[in-house]
């Protein structure tokens, strides 16, 4: 046990209340709020949140307003660094302009699992929808 840190676990979290936070769900959703609340099994409560969506250099963000997240949803979470979330090398566009650039996005995603499903059937391998991921595209 680490002496120097008397914190443990999820108590690390409560240094992070009011701040600037960004999240990364297991779904693949990226939100930014403020933390105003978690608890013992790492349940997030953020205040001011905004959906972000990433397509390629452009991003939009969707209003949420305070958001309630299940501990266990939480991939990455990281203080966000104001000086740098001013300078982004990304182009920001209109909710209506990102969400139509990930419909096209995720179409060409499908399209390319369909195309490798059917060269690997052509060949003979069984085609397990779970191993073709984008590394293999």
């Amino acid at each position: 046990m680490d002496d120097l840190n008397p914190l443990a676990g999820t108590a690390h979290l409560l240094e992070e209340v009011d701040k600037k936070l960004m999240v990364l769900l297991r779904d693949g959703r990226t939100l930014i709020g403020y933390l105003r609340s978690v608890d013992q099994f790492a349940n997030l409560v953020l205040q001011r949140t905004i959906e972000r969506i990433h397509v390629g250099n452009e991003y939009g963000d969707i209003p949420r307003g305070v958001f309630i997240i299940r501990g266990e949803n939480v991939v990455l979470l990281g203080e966000i660094d104001r000086e740098k979330e001013q300078k982004l090398p990304l182009k920001e566009i209109s909710v209506d302009e990102i969400l139509d650039a990930q419909r096209r996005e995720q179409e060409q995603r499908q399209e390319k699992h369909r195309l490798v499903s059917k060269a690997l059937k052509e060949r003979g391998l069984a085609v397990n929808a779970d191993i073709i991921n984008e590394d293999f595209c």
